[in-house]
């Protein structure tokens, strides 16, 4: 985007200047998305400084009143999020302005967000194109209500250090490109299982503590039975504890599992993309796809 991005902004009585996300004190990104009620801990504002970059909008007190971050996969492909401003200063500039910011880090790149109601119009402003909905689905877990029995040949156990390149390869259909810095970073921090056929992977899922309790995600398969499959362990291993999936999937098998295990439908966003549109990939015929998000922020 060529266009010269404004450093201050004027705002009612406000006058806004940029600053660099992992500048800022964490208890005030944490106070900034408790005001419009998203569930991020502080732990996990951390988390996502860790693996991308951002500005925040600061007033002339230096109160942290605005967010946008991306997070770079490879050299060509980026994703966007943590698009916030302060209930005070939605609809006025603010969250463009910041996105425009973001933006000109990215030129070129193919970028892909998920978007909530409130923000659908400015992005499209951008020129961002919807691609699809991500159900987000949530509440107490409880024990899957059947149990399948795995098809001769194959496991399931937990994944090792040793499989991570088996999980890059599998995740990148389904994501669009290789993500292994990412990966890497969520093998540290999850619970991590594999669905193997003798030594090939055909689906791996991850879950680790965000928000109110923990968030499934990603899981990612050759087959919608072998998703259902890895995503299980972790249904069991948090029954009656509060847990989240960022899912594409409204019908079919997958979603009803999901939804039989305790988690209804709460929120929708829609993914959107500039450049080139990309999906989460189509599950057959020795394809991968990615069935659960990472997050919203980082797909």
């Amino acid at each position: 985007m060529d266009l010269k991005i404004p450093d201050t902004l004027h705002v009612d009585a406000y006058q806004m200047r940029f600053a660099d996300v992992a500048e800022v004190d964490l208890e005030q990104l944490h106070a900034l998305s408790i005001a419009v009620g998203w569930p991020h801990r502080a732990e996990d504002w951390q988390y996502l400084r860790e693996l991308g970059h951002g500005f925040v909008a600061l007033d002339e007190i230096d109160r942290v009143m605005g967010s946008a971050m991306w997070f770079p996969h490879g050299e060509h492909f980026a994703t966007l999020g943590m698009l916030i401003t302060s209930p005070r200063l939605q609809a006025n500039g603010t969250a463009k302005w910041l996105m425009q910011r973001v933006l000109a880090e990215c030129p070129g790149m193919g970028l892909r967000l998920n978007a909530t109601r409130a923000a659908r119009r400015l992005y499209r402003s951008l020129d961002f194109v919807a691609q699809q909905t991500v159900f987000q689905c949530q509440g107490e877990a409880r024990q899957p209500a059947e149990t399948t029995d795995l098809p001769a040949g194959h496991e399931i156990r937990p994944l090792r250090s040793s499989d991570l390149d088996a999980v890059i390869a599998l995740d990148a259909p389904g994501f669009a490109v290789a993500r292994p810095l990412h990966l890497a970073r969520l093998f540290e921090s999850s619970l991590c299982y594999g669905l193997f056929r003798g030594d090939e992977l055909s689906a791996y899922s991850m879950s680790r503590a965000f928000g109110r309790g923990h968030v499934l995600g990603p899981v990612a398969a050759l087959s919608v039975d072998d998703a259902i499959a890895v995503a299980r362990p972790h249904m069991e291993a948090h029954a009656g504890r509060f847990l989240r999936v960022d899912t594409h999937f409204k019908t079919g098998p997958f979603a009803s599992f999901i939804q039989q295990s305790g988690l209804p439908i709460f929120d929708t966003v829609t993914t959107m993309t500039l450049g080139e549109g990309v999906d989460y990939g189509t599950a057959g015929n020795g394809n991968g796809a990615l069935f659960t998000l990472a997050s919203q922020s980082m797909g």
